[in-house]
């Protein structure tokens, strides 16, 4: 019950981070560079005073290759800002946890993780129902900008899998954001886009940074321990639904048949992947 608890939090807390980013790039209210900065130094602060107030032990960052997981953050934040300039939402979403599900499951079947038949199906019909919600919008995406979903979404794949490894989850957070700090800002300073920041923009990014990504990292954590790479992967597919609702009621977007439709499809497919047969192992 637990990690089901973690895992709406979590997954909810992905989604609003699309909505957010939605709002603020989309309605021209700030740079890709400035959001994706402010995103970063926003969760680095929250996490850091989270740590100091709790006087958590930095010993227990106990995963390997620390510098990976920061690298791997800063790559997912920074490209997944940029190809939302040139993609739509649709497309953007099926590209993302398309590249985040496909990272997952490969990892998991060679560490020896097997689907049954009624988990296979269920993949199967979550993958319809995603294709399904987001093919009205698909029309000759960029080139470049499916190219930086695209390792926007291996880089998420590969930043959750070390997850699973890691220590205390608040700690790892907080040093992760903080060590992305001088790659992100570099980064920024280099590609020397034109500069727009507004207060309403400022303000998304701030609360992606905090809310939506420094408090739902380090749950998504802890939920991560009790998900198999390949459940962890499925049941990301949800995200785009739930960003969809959240958009309907946050941005007075659009009810239409297909989004029911296309969420009854989804969610019934995650939850035959998700049933209590466990995968098989090798």
């Amino acid at each position: 019950m637990k990690i089901i608890l973690f895992t709406t939090i979590s997954l909810t807390a992905f989604a609003a981070n699309s909505i957010l980013c939605r709002f603020a790039l989309g309605g021209k209210l700030i740079d890709a560079a400035s959001f994706t900065s402010i995103r970063i130094c926003s969760g680095a602060l929250f996490l850091g005073i989270i740590y100091l107030l709790t006087k958590q032990n930095k010993n227990h960052i106990s995963y390997k290759n620390k510098w990976m997981m920061p690298v791997m953050l800063s790559i997912y934040a920074l490209f997944f800002s940029y190809a939302y300039l040139s993609l739509s939402t649709g497309t953007g979403a099926l590209i993302l946890f398309g590249a985040v599900q496909t990272t997952m499951i490969i990892s998991g079947w060679i560490s020896g993780e097997r689907m049954n038949f009624i988990q296979f199906t269920g993949l199967f019909l979550a993958v319809t129902g995603l294709v399904y919600l987001v093919f009205p919008g698909i029309s000759s995406p960029s080139p470049l900008g499916a190219f930086l979903m695209g390792v926007a979404g291996i880089a998420w794949g590969v930043y959750s899998l070390l997850g699973r490894q890691a220590g205390n989850p608040v700690i790892t957070s907080a040093f992760n954001f903080i060590y992305s700090i001088p790659m992100v800002l570099t980064a920024a300073f280099l590609i020397s886009s034109p500069v727009l920041i507004t207060s309403k923009g400022v303000l998304a990014a701030a609360i992606s940074g905090t809310l939506a990504s420094g408090a739902g990292y380090v749950i998504w954590y802890t939920a991560l321990k009790g998900l198999t790479s390949t459940r962890a992967a499925i049941v990301q597919l949800t995200v785009p639904v739930i960003a969809a609702i959240g958009g309907i009621i946050l941005l007075s977007e659009a009810f239409s048949a297909r989004l029911f439709i296309a969420s009854i499809i989804i969610l019934s497919g995650v939850g035959l992947a998700l049933s209590k047969k466990k995968a098989q192992r090798m």
